[in-house]
């Protein structure tokens, strides 16, 4: 696969994210939204957002692992949060777990709840993967 991303200098900084990436592949994956619940549904991180982030995160990338994906795959992230102005935040806990590599285009949408009560953050996201040859 080859994930192409680009920030357009006509376009506002993009910190944490890139406006646009072009993706070439055989195989897409939609990963459902990801929170900071542990195996047994327990909330993990309390109510700090950084920390539930990170779990979120983490969650994100077993869920990558068992589709095949790498981080260079994913095309596409949707962040749901109750604490939408903090992005910086965000954006630190996600390359936490990502290492700071090259990040995809994002939106970050502020929400008033998310399924389960103390939640504070779900993130969804696309890959686009090439098949084996």
């Amino acid at each position: 696969m080859v994930r192409e991303l680009y920030n357009p200098a006509a376009l506002h900084p993009a910190p944490g994210f890139s406006h646009i990436a072009v993706a070439r592949g055989d195989r897409l994956v939609f990963l459902a939204g990801q929170v900071a619940l542990d195996p047994q549904f327990g909330l993990v991180g309390g109510n700090d957002l950084y920390a539930q982030t990170v779990a979120a995160m983490n969650n994100v990338k077993i869920a990558m692992d068992a589709a095949g994906v790498g981080w260079d795959d994913i095309v596409r992230r949707t962040i749901y949060t109750l604490q939408p102005t903090a992005y910086e935040t965000i954006a630190r806990a996600i390359d936490t777990v990502t290492g700071g590599g090259a990040n995809p285009p994002q939106t970050i949408l502020g929400v008033t709840g998310l399924a389960v009560t103390g939640l504070l953050i779900e993130i969804e996201c696309t890959a686009v993967v090439a098949e084996e040859a």
